[in-house]
């Protein structure tokens, strides 16, 4: 590359404005989009990989194979004492668990009580998670039983600028213990699903009854294998394990509905949990795709632009080729002029996703930035592959011409048919991904658009759920107390607690049902404890029957002995789980576990939960003692924030020991939405942008077009032909390879947005109406982007245009 190319590419874009901002505009922005998008794909799959030797840690899953039970599939936790009799037949095994994590317990101090992220973990923690130590000795920081490690932005907010070390720290997790700080950590990066601020050291005896048994899910279970070869062999004692234990709890089957498997710890962000039917890498791929394609379509008009450009130097090659100049030189210098105008786009579209990236960051909730060490080498990749590539077919076209029919010609010439039927091949998939571009975004938001306005079940607006109640340093009375005090406030409508509220909670029970006429084992129901008010509140009503209370005997748990009858309603999802043909069949009907359930009443669906996992089907047990269950929720009338207060200052009075939490339904569900409205947002801006890509590309090719064919629109109007017929002419030579684009894009579009569409349980039908809209308004696009021009030219007088040369 030397100064004659810089120089006749500086000749060349000053000459033909128009054109070389188009192609370096567009360029840029495609580049733009492919940069900041492949920054999230970055980020989502870089997640664990932060860990020191992050590839021989594996996490311990549980998979169960169960296909009637919602526990069925790959899940994170095992049983307590797993962890030690793994070590029983692996001597040398190094391991550890975590229990707790985000919100686990809290912090006590003189003036405040905090929730905090804590885990408990064993004392081999810090060989399998080489956390970087800002303070202390890792090899002995969690060594005693009363040790403990914090996060350094912790340290900071208890202690100031001072040492931690050899501080104390009362932490509740299951009762308040004190702790002498032992080390400071580095604070966890962003690409973490670990949450943990404070760690101490598990406790010497089992915390609960459930520890040992193998259906419980207690801990998260870690192993560090240092050799890839140990994995199968590993895998394979955890098996002979479960055979030696097949008749402790889980019966003689235990093998088929329990394994254990190794799953590496960098693939659990992007992996599937139980029952879950999205699968997170569809995301990911997704937008890694979206900023791929925005590329390929900046590159492809990139492609067509540099073409008709070419061909306008076609003289200046013509009398190049006279003087001596060789093909395979004209072609070095055009590719040359190729790598440097895609290296000054490559720059230019560094610039703009530097600059759009604090937008992109506020409309996706993430925390992306340059890593310019790596971006710089990879731009200088791509500038050069795209150069050559992009380069090449306008390079091989213009050198090809004979320069004394260019010389001869009173026109440049225009690549002949071969030449046209390329660019609009080009053209149309340009604009088949626009197309697909368009359906997909349409299907994204319509989806969403979807999911909230689902029924629910229940009246979630004037809901305010208050989950500390199950804090475990909070008494009995001291909840009792709570309620009473709440129930007398002004704003409050209706009190209830329940086992669970809107955004779920940690209370997860199920049931294994059989019906009357069911001859093998039912499906099993997840069980909601309530109390007093619980419908009220909610705003139910029964699709059938009628609902539990204090009016009769039997619906109340307070008064039945353990195993004796008892009534339950159900919802709809159940009642046609347990065979009966409507919600009214179910009516006094008894299902069994292990105590008799006489069905009272049926009622919809009440979707607590993540609409990306299948409703489980439900049963709910009354009693009338409502301080026994962990959550409340309060109907109120008035603003939700002056109730907050009200509530939290009766808390203070009575329980200021614990932390107080309350938050609206409506923002506990808006935190399964999230995900998917950030997904939407981020492919619609990758697609407008590569939607505005085809349009600008369109518009250059149309103002090229028009350009050459002024002499023939001339002679047309000497003829005869209006400026109608004279649009129609343009406009339909655009408008055909634009048709054609939907060739391209309606199956691309209908296979991408089916499997995206699969991994919601409840979804929309990939209506025509989102494809034939797509299709419309990229026809109106593509109409508008060249109607000016052509209502331009059709205007020229024919005396004017037979004249320009």
């Amino acid at each position: 590359m030397n100064r004659f190319a810089l120089l006749s590419l500086y000749r060349s874009l000053t000459r033909h404005k128009l054109y070389a901002a188009l192609n370096i505009g567009g360029l840029a922005v495609g580049i733009a989009v492919f940069l900041v998008l492949g920054l999230y794909v970055r980020f989502e799959t870089s997640y664990e990989k932060w860990i020191p030797h992050h590839d021989e840690i594996y996490r311990v899953q549980s998979v169960w194979n169960q296909p009637n039970s919602p526990f069925n599939g790959a899940f994170n936790y095992t049983m307590g004492g797993l962890l030690e009799k793994l070590e029983a037949d692996n001597a040398d095994l190094v391991g550890t668990r975590l229990r707790g994590g985000e919100g686990a317990a809290s912090l006590l101090r003189e003036n405040a009580v905090t929730r905090e992220d804590v885990v408990q973990v064993d004392p081999e923690f810090l060989r399998v998670f080489d956390l970087s130590m800002v303070e202390g000795q890792k090899n002995s920081a969690l060594a005693q039983p009363n040790g403990a490690i914090i996060s350094h932005s912790l340290a900071r907010r208890i202690f100031g600028k001072g040492t931690a070390i050899g501080q104390t720290i009362t932490v509740s997790y299951d009762e308040p213990e004190t702790y002498r700080i032992t080390g400071v950590f580095a604070d966890l990066p962003n690409t973490t699903d670990f949450r943990f601020d404070i760690v101490t050291p598990l406790p010497q005896l089992p915390p609960n009854e459930a520890w040992n048994d193998w259906g419980s899910s207690q801990v998260q279970t870690f192993v560090r294998l240092a050799n890839p070869d140990r994995v199968q062999d590993f895998e394979r004692s955890m098996d002979r394990l479960l055979s030696r234990n097949r008749s402790q709890g889980l019966g003689s089957d235990v093998p088929d509905t329990l394994s254990l498997a190794l799953q590496p710890v960098a693939e659990n962000h992007l992996s599937r949990v139980g029952q879950e039917a999205s699968d997170p890498r569809i995301r990911v791929v997704t937008l890694g795709v979206v900023g791929g394609l925005a590329l390929l379509i900046a590159v492809v008009n990139y492609v067509n632009l540099a073409t008709a450009q070419a061909v306008l130097r076609a003289r200046e090659i013509a009398v190049r080729k006279v003087v001596g100049a060789t093909r395979g030189k004209i072609i070095a210098q055009l590719l040359a002029e190729a790598v440097l105008c895609t290296g000054l786009a490559s720059l230019s579209g560094l610039i703009l996703a530097e600059l759009t990236l604090p937008f992109v960051n506020a409309a996706g909730g993430l925390d992306l930035a340059i890593p310019y060490a790596l971006a710089l080498p990879c731009l200088f990749a791509l500038s050069l592959f795209v150069g050559l590539a992009a380069g090449s077919y306008p390079a091989l076209i213009v050198s090809e011409y004979q320069a004394a029919s260019v010389l001869a010609s009173s026109r440049a010439p225009g690549g002949g048919k071969s030449a046209a039927r390329i660019r609009e091949v080009l053209v149309s998939l340009q604009f088949g991904f626009s197309i697909a571009f368009l359906v997909g975004t349409f299907v994204l938001f319509a989806q969403i658009a979807h999911l909230r306005q689902l029924d629910l079940g229940y009246e979630r607006d004037g809901l305010l759920v208050v989950t500390s109640l199950e804090d475990p340093d909070l008494s009995r009375s001291q909840r009792s107390s709570l309620i009473e005090r709440w129930r007398d406030l002004p704003n409050v409508v209706s009190i209830s607690t329940s086992d669970t509220a809107p955004g779920g909670t940690s209370t997860t029970n199920f049931s294994t049902f059989a019906s009357p006429d069911m001859m093998q084992e039912g499906p099993s129901l997840r069980r909601i404890g309530i109390g007093p008010n619980f419908f009220r509140t909610f705003g139910i009503q029964p699709i059938a029957g009628r609902l539990l209370g204090d009016e009769f005997r039997m619906d109340d748990l307070a008064d039945i002995e353990r195993g004796q009858t008892r009534n339950t309603v159900i919802d709809r999802t159940a009642s046609e789980r347990l065979g009966f043909a409507t919600p009214a069949a179910a009516i006094g009907q008894t299902i069994s576990n292990q105590s008799d359930h006489v069905i009272v009443g049926v009622i919809e669906d009440l979707r607590f939960f993540t609409p990306r996992e299948p409703h489980d089907p439900s049963y709910f047990q009354y009693s009338s003692k409502m301080p026994s269950f962990p959550v409340a929720t309060i109907r109120y009338r008035g603003d939700a924030g002056e109730l907050a207060t009200q509530l939290r200052s009766v808390w203070n009075q009575i329980a200021g020991s614990v932390p107080f939490e309350a938050e609206t339904a409506d923002k506990r569900l808006q935190e399964y939405y999230e995900q998917d409205e950030r997904t939407a947002r981020l492919f619609a801006i990758g697609a407008g942008l590569a939607v505005l890509i085809g349009m600008v590309g369109l518009w250059g090719l149309a103002s090229f077009n028009t350009a050459r064919r002024v002499k023939e629109i001339g002679i047309r109007k000497s003829l005869g032909a209006t400026t109608t017929d004279v649009v129609k002419l343009l406009v339909g030579q655009f408008l055909r390879p634009v048709l054609i684009a939907n060739l391209i894009a309606w199956p691309l579009a209908y296979f991408a947005m089916r499997t995206w569409l699969a991994g919601f349980p409840d979804r929309i039908a990939l209506s025509p109406t989102f494809f034939i809209g797509a299709s419309l308004l990229a026809i109106a696009i593509a109409v508008l982007t060249v109607l000016g021009q052509s209502v331009r030219a059709s205007r020229t007088p024919p005396a004017w245009a037979l004249r320009h040369d």
